[in-house]
Order: structure tokens, then C-alpha cells, then sequence
């Protein structure tokens, strides 16, 4: 027979739970004080999620333990750019034609007033190459760009960057811009089906394919459709670069060009003014350190390892009306790649 009383085992068992939460509430004091990053990004299936998803740790280790980093998908990156600003995002994934519509007030952003504030030039990471493809067994209909206006094609989904990178293409050709919206894991079923004509393929640094677009790869046959060369004349003319991508580099099959001509893109993962002046410092400084070793772990980030300083300015003179972050600045001070044409953010 026990020799505690029932009331003392309630006692002590009541202790026992209370040690624990006093165990638990003096813990580190740092988990107590982190605070949250969140970090909006396109959809799971994109390279930018896949991305940021790859940089938490480093990131998290630049800013001393002191932030919690997540990482959070949207549905398009103007959705994500849209979270930044209106305060459910601390960071958010836009490109330079993105950067140009919000500041414009066009597109996805007519008439749109965030809540927090608009993002501004914090840091850019890799380009992108938008160009055209569709299934190999219909190709032999298609010799331009030209093509394709007015025929149902999937522009990569809608709000993304690439998405926004067509429209402009489109605008400069004076074409007909007809976009299908499907599930982006769906694209080979719907080519090989015929309800779509075409659909927009992009390389990250002339390399890296999306994901969903290295399904389509293996899954089926693909032929890109180079523009002719009165469109890429007519596009250099509204002051659009078009640049070669190799292949064999970015498919793992013959898709009946010796080289991809595209129309670039410049990525970043922006913020809002209001971000501390330390942590995008940190960020920046952070991403310099290991940029070979990211290099290393994804061929997108080869251009940033190559010239990470020259990124950042060439990512501010896209649009160098739109302010840069405080931090930034400093950071481009250090590095004496600082334009005094330029304006920092309040």
C-alpha cells in the first residue's frame, strides 16, 4: 500500500508540470527574442521557391540567431511582391519589369496602394531567360514568334515574372497576347494534347530549367521556336536585349536549335524600406561571402558568383528612379560601387 496520500501525488505531479514550463520559459533567451522573417516567394514548383527555400540557413546564420526565416509560396510573383508590401511578407520575390510595373502603377499593380509600403532595390540574384517552345510534333507550324499571336499559349503562370517579360515582348511586336492559364505540372499533358500552340520555357544564368519544365523535358519532345530576325531587330529597337542560351546546356534533348534565342530578366528578392538598415546589410554581405559555394549548388547563381557587385547596380539602373534600401547602400559604399545619381529609401 502507497504512503503518499492521493492529494500529495496531485501535488507533486502538479510541480512536476510546473517545472517543466519554468524549464521551457528560461530557455535560451534568444528563442524567446527571434524574431520572424517571412519570405514570399512563386509557387513550389518555381525556381524562385526552390531558391530561397536552398538560402534560410545562410541567411538565418548571417542575422545571428536573432530571426526565425520561412518561406512562403504564392501562387504568382506578383502575389508574392504583393504580401511584401502589404505587410504578410518581410521579403518578396519581383524582377526588374516587376519593379517597373509597380512603380508605374500598371499591370497586376493599376491602381493597387499597399498597405506597408512599396518594395524597394535590396538585392538581386540571378537573371532569367524568357523564350518559346512547343511540342515537337507540331512545330513544323511554327517559324516565328508571329506564330504564336493570337493562338493559346501558356506564358508561364499568370503574374509571374516571365509572364510579365512576354507581355512586354508582345507590346514591343505588336502581337496578340492570348494566355491559357493551367497547373504548370500539367504543361506536357496539355502540348502533347494540342490545346496549347506553345508555352514560354525559361533557363535561370542560360542553365537551369524550372522544375516543372524539366518534367516536360523528360516526359515528352520539344522544339524551341526562335524569333526571326526581323522580331529580334524589332525588339533590340524598343530597347530589349536578346541573348543566346545554349541547349544542350539546359536541355537533356536536341530541341532543333543550335542556340535559344531569349529575352533576359534580372530576379531579385526585394524589400520594403522599412526592413532594418543592419539586416539587409548582413543578407548582402552574407550572399557575398558564399557566393562560389552557391555558385556550386545551383548553376543560376554562376552570373551573381562571377560579378555579384556588378548585379546589384545593374539591378538599380534597370529602374534607377525607384529608391535603394539603406543597407544596400552601405553595402555598395563598402564596395565603392555607389552612384550618387542614385537615391536611398526613407
Amino acid at each position: 500500500m502507497s504512503k503518499f496520500k492521493p492529494g500529495y501525488k496531485f501535488a507533486v505531479s502538479a510541480a512536476a508540470v510546473a517545472a517543466v514550463f519554468a524549464v521551457a520559459a528560461s530557455g535560451p533567451a534568444s528563442a524567446q527574442e527571434r524574431n520572424s522573417i517571412r519570405w514570399a516567394t512563386s509557387s513550389v514548383d518555381s525556381y524562385g521557391y526552390k531558391v530561397a527555400a536552398a538560402m534560410v540557413k545562410i541567411a538565418e546564420e548571417a542575422l545571428g540567431g536573432k530571426y526565425t526565416i520561412t518561406v512562403n509560396p504564392y501562387p504568382s510573383t506578383t502575389g508574392a511582391m504583393k504580401a511584401a508590401m502589404d505587410g504578410t511578407a518581410e521579403i518578396g520575390y519581383t524582377a526588374d519589369v516587376g519593379m517597373t510595373q509597380v512603380y508605374a502603377g500598371e499591370g497586376g499593380f493599376k491602381d493597387y496602394k499597399p498597405a506597408k509600403g512599396r518594395l524597394v532595390h535590396s538585392w538581386y540574384s540571378y537573371p532569367m531567360e524568357s523564350f518559346m517552345a512547343t511540342s515537337a510534333k507540331e512545330a513544323g507550324k511554327y517559324k516565328c514568334w508571329s506564330d504564336f499571336s493570337g493562338k493559346p499559349v501558356f506564358y508561364t503562370t499568370a503574374g509571374f515574372m516571365n509572364w510579365l517579360n512576354f507581355q512586354r515582348i508582345y507590346k514591343a511586336l505588336g502581337y496578340q497576347f492570348k494566355h491559357v492559364q493551367i497547373d504548370a505540372k500539367t504543361q506536357s499533358d496539355a502540348l502533347q494534347a494540342g490545346t496549347l500552340a506553345g508555352s514560354v520555357a525559361y533557363t535561370t544564368a542560360g542553365r537551369s530549367l524550372a522544375p516543372y519544365w524539366k518534367e516536360t523535358d523528360v516526359r515528352m519532345d520539344v522544339k524551341v521556336i526562335n524569333p526571326c530576325p526581323a522580331e529580334v531587330a524589332k525588339l533590340k529597337a524598343a530597347g530589349l536585349a536578346v541573348v543566346e542560351v545554349d541547349p544542350k546546356v539546359a536541355f537533356s534533348k536536341d530541341v532543333g536549335v543550335t542556340q535559344i534565342q531569349a529575352v533576359p530578366i534580372l530576379f531579385a528578392y526585394n524589400m520594403r524600406a522599412d526592413m532594418p538598415e543592419d539586416v539587409v546589410y548582413r543578407l548582402l554581405g552574407a550572399f557575398y561571402k558564399n557566393r562560389e559555394s552557391l555558385a556550386k549548388s545551383d548553376p543560376g547563381f554562376t552570373p551573381m558568383a562571377k560579378d555579384f557587385i556588378g548585379m546589384q547596380v545593374q539591378g538599380i539602373n534597370a529602374n534607377p528612379d525607384i529608391p535603394v534600401h539603406s543597407g544596400m547602400a552601405k553595402f555598395l559604399k563598402e564596395h565603392k560601387a555607389w552612384n550618387d545619381k542614385w537615391k536611398i529609401a526613407k
